[in-house]
Protein backbone atom coordinates (compact mmCIF):
# COMPACT_ATOMS: atom_id res chain seq x y z
CA UNK A 1 0.00 0.00 0.00
CA UNK A 2 2.05 2.97 -1.23
CA UNK A 3 1.48 6.14 0.78
CA UNK A 4 2.41 9.72 -0.10
CA UNK A 5 2.92 12.00 2.90
CA UNK A 6 1.54 15.45 2.12
CA UNK A 7 1.16 18.33 4.59
CA UNK A 8 0.61 16.15 7.65
CA UNK A 9 -1.72 13.83 5.75
CA UNK A 10 -1.31 10.42 4.14
CA UNK A 11 -2.58 9.83 0.59
CA UNK A 12 -2.99 6.21 -0.46
CA UNK A 13 -2.35 5.43 -4.13
CA UNK A 14 -1.73 2.62 -6.62
CA UNK A 15 0.07 2.70 -9.96
CA UNK A 16 -0.39 0.00 -12.60
CA UNK A 17 1.20 -0.55 -16.00
CA UNK A 18 4.52 -0.21 -17.76
CA UNK A 19 6.90 2.63 -17.06
CA UNK A 20 7.13 4.96 -20.04
CA UNK A 21 3.50 4.52 -21.13
CA UNK A 22 1.13 7.52 -20.92
CA UNK A 23 -0.43 7.81 -17.46
CA UNK A 24 -4.11 8.39 -16.76
CA UNK A 25 -5.05 9.42 -13.21
CA UNK A 26 -8.48 8.43 -11.92
CA UNK A 27 -10.11 10.79 -9.39
CA UNK A 28 -12.79 9.05 -7.35
CA UNK A 29 -16.39 10.04 -7.00
CA UNK A 30 -17.48 11.14 -3.55
CA UNK A 31 -17.98 7.74 -1.87
CA UNK A 32 -15.61 5.71 -4.06
CA UNK A 33 -12.22 4.19 -3.30
CA UNK A 34 -9.35 2.93 -5.45
CA UNK A 35 -10.63 -0.65 -5.62
CA UNK A 36 -13.66 0.52 -7.63
CA UNK A 37 -11.32 0.87 -10.62
CA UNK A 38 -10.18 -2.78 -10.44
CA UNK A 39 -11.09 -3.81 -14.04
CA UNK A 40 -9.09 -0.89 -15.45
CA UNK A 41 -5.89 -2.04 -13.72
CA UNK A 42 -5.67 -4.89 -16.25
CA UNK A 43 -7.49 -3.60 -19.34
CA UNK A 44 -5.73 -0.26 -19.77
CA UNK A 45 -2.12 -1.46 -19.33
CA UNK A 46 -2.87 -4.03 -22.05
CA UNK A 47 -3.76 -1.05 -24.27
CA UNK A 48 -0.51 0.72 -23.45
CA UNK A 49 -1.87 3.08 -20.78
CA UNK A 50 -0.59 3.32 -17.21
CA UNK A 51 -3.21 3.82 -14.46
CA UNK A 52 -2.78 5.91 -11.31
CA UNK A 53 -5.55 5.72 -8.71
CA UNK A 54 -5.66 7.31 -5.28
CA UNK A 55 -8.01 8.09 -2.42
CA UNK A 56 -8.62 11.79 -1.94
CA UNK A 57 -7.97 13.16 1.52
CA UNK A 58 -11.10 12.22 3.47
CA UNK A 59 -11.69 9.00 1.50
CA UNK A 60 -10.85 5.32 1.72
CA UNK A 61 -7.38 4.63 3.15
CA UNK A 62 -6.20 8.26 3.04
CA UNK A 63 -6.26 10.58 6.05
CA UNK A 64 -9.71 11.45 7.38
CA UNK A 65 -11.72 13.24 8.50
CA UNK A 66 -10.32 16.56 7.33
CA UNK A 67 -12.21 19.80 7.90
CA UNK A 68 -12.38 22.71 5.48
CA UNK A 69 -10.68 21.11 2.47
CA UNK A 70 -11.72 22.66 -0.85
CA UNK A 71 -11.74 21.49 -4.46
CA UNK A 72 -8.59 23.57 -5.00
CA UNK A 73 -6.93 21.80 -2.06
CA UNK A 74 -7.72 18.43 -3.67
CA UNK A 75 -6.28 19.63 -6.99
CA UNK A 76 -3.11 20.86 -5.24
CA UNK A 77 -2.62 17.56 -3.41
CA UNK A 78 -2.98 15.67 -6.70
CA UNK A 79 -0.40 17.93 -8.34
CA UNK A 80 1.94 17.18 -5.42
CA UNK A 81 1.36 13.44 -5.90
CA UNK A 82 2.18 13.71 -9.61
CA UNK A 83 5.37 15.62 -8.76
CA UNK A 84 6.28 13.02 -6.15
CA UNK A 85 5.90 10.21 -8.70
CA UNK A 86 7.70 12.11 -11.47
CA UNK A 87 4.65 12.35 -13.74
CA UNK A 88 4.78 15.85 -15.28
CA UNK A 89 1.92 15.54 -17.79
CA UNK A 90 -0.66 12.85 -17.04
CA UNK A 91 -4.14 12.51 -18.44
CA UNK A 92 -6.59 13.38 -15.67
CA UNK A 93 -10.02 11.75 -15.41
CA UNK A 94 -12.49 12.58 -12.66
CA UNK A 95 -16.02 11.37 -12.09
CA UNK A 96 -18.84 13.27 -10.32
CA UNK A 97 -17.31 15.06 -7.28
CA UNK A 98 -13.91 14.01 -8.63
CA UNK A 99 -14.80 15.55 -11.98
CA UNK A 100 -14.91 18.98 -10.34
CA UNK A 101 -11.45 18.30 -8.88
CA UNK A 102 -10.26 17.38 -12.38
CA UNK A 103 -11.66 20.62 -13.81
CA UNK A 104 -9.98 22.67 -11.09
CA UNK A 105 -6.72 20.80 -11.68
CA UNK A 106 -6.83 21.76 -15.38
CA UNK A 107 -7.60 25.38 -14.49
CA UNK A 108 -4.93 25.75 -11.81
CA UNK A 109 -2.20 23.75 -13.54
CA UNK A 110 -2.93 24.10 -17.27
CA UNK A 111 0.54 22.94 -18.32
CA UNK A 112 0.61 19.95 -15.96
CA UNK A 113 -1.63 17.60 -17.94
CA UNK A 114 -1.91 16.31 -21.50
CA UNK A 115 -5.62 15.63 -21.56
CA UNK A 116 -8.74 15.98 -19.44
CA UNK A 117 -11.76 13.68 -19.05
CA UNK A 118 -14.56 15.17 -16.91
CA UNK A 119 -17.23 12.49 -16.38
CA UNK A 120 -20.73 12.67 -14.85
CA UNK A 121 -19.88 16.04 -13.34
CA UNK A 122 -20.64 19.77 -13.29
CA UNK A 123 -19.12 23.23 -13.37
CA UNK A 124 -22.10 24.83 -11.66
CA UNK A 125 -24.95 23.73 -9.41
CA UNK A 126 -28.45 24.00 -10.82
CA UNK A 127 -31.56 23.70 -8.59
CA UNK A 128 -32.03 20.00 -9.39
CA UNK A 129 -28.48 19.00 -8.45
CA UNK A 130 -28.62 21.26 -5.39
CA UNK A 131 -31.72 19.38 -4.20
CA UNK A 132 -30.07 16.00 -4.76
CA UNK A 133 -26.92 17.08 -2.90
CA UNK A 134 -28.98 18.40 0.01
CA UNK A 135 -31.02 15.20 0.24
CA UNK A 136 -27.92 13.00 0.18
CA UNK A 137 -26.22 15.09 2.83
CA UNK A 138 -29.24 14.96 5.13
CA UNK A 139 -29.60 11.22 4.59
CA UNK A 140 -26.00 10.64 5.63
CA UNK A 141 -25.82 13.07 8.55
CA UNK A 142 -29.24 12.31 10.06
CA UNK A 143 -29.71 8.60 9.31
CA UNK A 144 -26.39 7.02 8.32
CA UNK A 145 -24.02 6.09 5.54
CA UNK A 146 -25.96 3.01 4.42
CA UNK A 147 -29.11 5.09 3.91
CA UNK A 148 -27.05 7.59 1.92
CA UNK A 149 -26.00 4.67 -0.31
CA UNK A 150 -29.63 3.52 -0.55
CA UNK A 151 -30.55 6.89 -2.06
CA UNK A 152 -27.46 6.96 -4.25
CA UNK A 153 -27.88 3.51 -5.84
CA UNK A 154 -30.84 4.36 -8.14
CA UNK A 155 -29.13 7.62 -9.12
CA UNK A 156 -25.89 5.84 -9.98
CA UNK A 157 -26.92 2.71 -11.83
CA UNK A 158 -29.23 1.50 -14.58
CA UNK A 159 -32.20 -0.76 -13.99
CA UNK A 160 -30.36 -3.62 -15.73
CA UNK A 161 -27.36 -3.32 -13.40
CA UNK A 162 -29.53 -3.14 -10.29
CA UNK A 163 -31.45 -6.22 -11.44
CA UNK A 164 -28.32 -8.25 -12.16
CA UNK A 165 -26.64 -7.23 -8.90
CA UNK A 166 -29.67 -7.27 -6.61
CA UNK A 167 -28.23 -10.02 -4.41
CA UNK A 168 -24.99 -8.07 -3.95
CA UNK A 169 -26.46 -4.71 -2.99
CA UNK A 170 -26.40 -5.39 0.75
CA UNK A 171 -22.76 -6.48 0.54
CA UNK A 172 -21.83 -3.45 -1.56
CA UNK A 173 -23.37 -1.17 1.06
CA UNK A 174 -21.59 -2.90 3.94
CA UNK A 175 -18.23 -2.72 2.17
CA UNK A 176 -18.81 0.95 1.29
CA UNK A 177 -19.68 1.75 4.89
CA UNK A 178 -16.66 -0.09 6.29
CA UNK A 179 -14.11 1.48 3.94
CA UNK A 180 -15.35 5.07 4.11
CA UNK A 181 -15.74 7.03 7.32
CA UNK A 182 -19.05 8.87 7.47
CA UNK A 183 -17.49 12.05 8.86
CA UNK A 184 -14.83 12.04 6.13
CA UNK A 185 -17.43 11.91 3.34
CA UNK A 186 -19.66 14.37 5.21
CA UNK A 187 -16.81 16.85 5.37
CA UNK A 188 -16.16 16.43 1.65
CA UNK A 189 -19.82 17.10 0.88
CA UNK A 190 -19.75 20.28 2.95
CA UNK A 191 -17.48 21.85 0.33
CA UNK A 192 -20.58 21.99 -1.90
CA UNK A 193 -22.25 24.42 0.50
CA UNK A 194 -19.93 27.22 -0.54
CA UNK A 195 -19.45 26.07 -4.13
CA UNK A 196 -19.50 28.86 -6.68
CA UNK A 197 -19.81 28.39 -10.42
CA UNK A 198 -16.48 27.69 -12.14
CA UNK A 199 -18.03 27.92 -15.62
CA UNK A 200 -16.38 31.31 -16.38
CA UNK A 201 -12.97 29.70 -15.74
CA UNK A 202 -13.45 26.81 -18.17
CA UNK A 203 -11.85 28.97 -20.86
CA UNK A 204 -8.57 28.66 -18.94
CA UNK A 205 -8.38 24.94 -19.75
CA UNK A 206 -5.80 24.40 -22.49
CA UNK A 207 -5.71 20.61 -22.57
CA UNK A 208 -7.70 18.47 -25.02
CA UNK A 209 -10.93 17.67 -23.18
CA UNK A 210 -13.37 14.80 -23.67
CA UNK A 211 -16.58 15.29 -21.68
CA UNK A 212 -18.46 12.03 -20.99
CA UNK A 213 -22.10 11.74 -19.95
CA UNK A 214 -24.53 8.86 -19.54
CA UNK A 215 -27.66 9.28 -21.67
CA UNK A 216 -29.98 8.85 -18.67
CA UNK A 217 -27.83 10.36 -15.89
CA UNK A 218 -30.40 11.64 -13.34
CA UNK A 219 -27.86 13.23 -10.99
CA UNK A 220 -25.77 15.31 -13.43
CA UNK A 221 -27.87 15.43 -16.61
CA UNK A 222 -26.68 16.44 -20.05
CA UNK A 223 -27.35 20.15 -19.77
CA UNK A 224 -24.60 20.39 -17.13
CA UNK A 225 -22.13 18.59 -19.39
CA UNK A 226 -23.15 20.72 -22.33
CA UNK A 227 -22.13 23.80 -20.34
CA UNK A 228 -18.65 22.30 -19.90
CA UNK A 229 -18.44 21.40 -23.60
CA UNK A 230 -19.58 24.81 -24.79
CA UNK A 231 -17.17 26.76 -22.56
CA UNK A 232 -14.06 24.58 -22.88
CA UNK A 233 -12.15 25.50 -26.07
CA UNK A 234 -10.47 22.21 -27.04
CA UNK A 235 -13.36 19.90 -26.22
CA UNK A 236 -15.80 17.30 -27.46
CA UNK A 237 -18.68 15.57 -25.71
CA UNK A 238 -19.39 11.84 -25.88
CA UNK A 239 -22.76 10.43 -24.81
CA UNK A 240 -22.94 6.86 -23.50
CA UNK A 241 -26.26 5.33 -24.66
CA UNK A 242 -28.68 4.00 -22.03
CA UNK A 243 -26.20 4.66 -19.22
CA UNK A 244 -26.69 6.35 -15.86
CA UNK A 245 -24.37 8.33 -13.55
CA UNK A 246 -21.81 5.65 -12.63
CA UNK A 247 -21.41 4.07 -16.08
CA UNK A 248 -17.64 3.71 -15.61
CA UNK A 249 -18.45 0.92 -13.14
CA UNK A 250 -21.00 -0.76 -15.43
CA UNK A 251 -19.12 -0.83 -18.73
CA UNK A 252 -15.36 -0.80 -18.03
CA UNK A 253 -14.50 -2.45 -21.37
CA UNK A 254 -16.13 0.32 -23.41
CA UNK A 255 -14.79 3.07 -21.13
CA UNK A 256 -11.27 1.64 -21.34
CA UNK A 257 -11.45 1.79 -25.12
CA UNK A 258 -12.71 5.38 -24.98
CA UNK A 259 -9.90 6.43 -22.66
CA UNK A 260 -7.23 4.62 -24.70
CA UNK A 261 -8.41 6.01 -28.05
CA UNK A 262 -8.63 9.53 -26.64
CA UNK A 263 -5.06 9.24 -25.38
CA UNK A 264 -3.91 7.79 -28.70
CA UNK A 265 -5.50 10.68 -30.64
CA UNK A 266 -3.85 13.28 -28.39
CA UNK A 267 -0.47 11.55 -28.49
CA UNK A 268 -0.56 11.26 -32.29
CA UNK A 269 -1.80 14.82 -32.85
CA UNK A 270 -5.11 13.61 -34.36
CA UNK A 271 -7.36 15.05 -31.66
CA UNK A 272 -9.87 17.64 -32.88
CA UNK A 273 -11.37 19.72 -30.11
CA UNK A 274 -14.14 21.20 -32.23
CA UNK A 275 -16.82 21.18 -29.49
CA UNK A 276 -18.90 18.63 -31.41
CA UNK A 277 -21.13 16.02 -29.79
CA UNK A 278 -20.72 12.28 -30.39
CA UNK A 279 -22.56 9.10 -29.42
CA UNK A 280 -20.60 6.01 -28.40
CA UNK A 281 -21.35 2.62 -29.91
CA UNK A 282 -22.67 0.29 -27.23
CA UNK A 283 -20.48 -2.59 -28.41
CA UNK A 284 -16.90 -2.09 -27.16
CA UNK A 285 -15.68 -4.21 -30.10
CA UNK A 286 -17.49 -2.16 -32.78
CA UNK A 287 -15.33 -1.12 -35.72
CA UNK A 288 -16.07 2.55 -35.02
CA UNK A 289 -16.00 3.79 -31.46
CA UNK A 290 -18.54 6.58 -31.96
CA UNK A 291 -20.57 8.55 -34.47
CA UNK A 292 -21.41 12.23 -34.52
CA UNK A 293 -24.79 13.14 -33.08
CA UNK A 294 -27.06 13.90 -36.06
CA UNK A 295 -29.65 15.96 -34.21
CA UNK A 296 -30.39 17.91 -31.04
CA UNK A 297 -28.10 16.33 -28.46
CA UNK A 298 -30.11 17.71 -25.53
CA UNK A 299 -33.16 15.57 -26.37
CA UNK A 300 -33.97 12.03 -25.24
CA UNK A 301 -36.66 11.36 -27.86
CA UNK A 302 -35.47 8.87 -30.55
CA UNK A 303 -34.53 10.37 -33.89
CA UNK A 304 -37.03 10.20 -36.75
CA UNK A 305 -35.75 8.57 -39.92
CA UNK A 306 -36.12 11.22 -42.67
CA UNK A 307 -37.14 8.43 -45.11
CA UNK A 308 -39.15 5.98 -43.01
CA UNK A 309 -39.95 2.50 -44.26
CA UNK A 310 -43.44 1.51 -45.38
CA UNK A 311 -44.01 -0.30 -42.11
CA UNK A 312 -43.17 2.82 -40.14
CA UNK A 313 -45.41 4.94 -42.37
CA UNK A 314 -48.29 2.56 -41.71
CA UNK A 315 -47.64 2.85 -37.97
CA UNK A 316 -48.02 6.63 -38.06
CA UNK A 317 -51.04 8.26 -36.54
CA UNK A 318 -53.31 8.61 -39.54
CA UNK A 319 -56.80 8.57 -38.06
CA UNK A 320 -58.70 11.77 -38.26
CA UNK A 321 -59.56 13.26 -34.88
CA UNK A 322 -63.07 12.46 -33.74
CA UNK A 323 -65.54 15.28 -34.09
CA UNK A 324 -66.33 17.04 -30.87
CA UNK A 325 -70.05 16.92 -30.20
CA UNK A 326 -71.41 20.38 -29.64
CA UNK A 327 -73.95 20.70 -26.89
CA UNK A 328 -76.29 23.57 -26.36
CA UNK A 329 -75.90 25.12 -22.95
CA UNK A 330 -79.09 26.64 -21.64
CA UNK A 331 -78.74 30.23 -20.67
CA UNK A 332 -79.08 30.87 -16.98
CA UNK A 333 -81.02 33.97 -17.96
CA UNK A 334 -83.64 32.08 -19.99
Amino acid sequence: MPVFHYKNTDIYYDLYGNEGDPVITFINGLSMRTSHWGPYFKILPEKGVRVLTYDMIGQGHSSKPILGISFDDHAASLKALHDHLGIPQPYVMGISFGGVVALRYAMLFPDALKGLLPISTFSELDPLLTCHAGNLYQAMSRVGFEYYLDLLMPLNFTNDWLTKNHALLAIIKRVGSSTNEIFGIQNLMESLRTFQSITPELAKIKAPTLVLNGEYDPLTPRNLHDIIRAHTPDSRMLILPKMSHAFTLEIPELCSRIFAEFIEMVESGDWQGDQTVWIANEDPAASELAYQCPSDHLRFIPLLDPQPTTAIRQANWHRKPAKVQKRKIASKLS
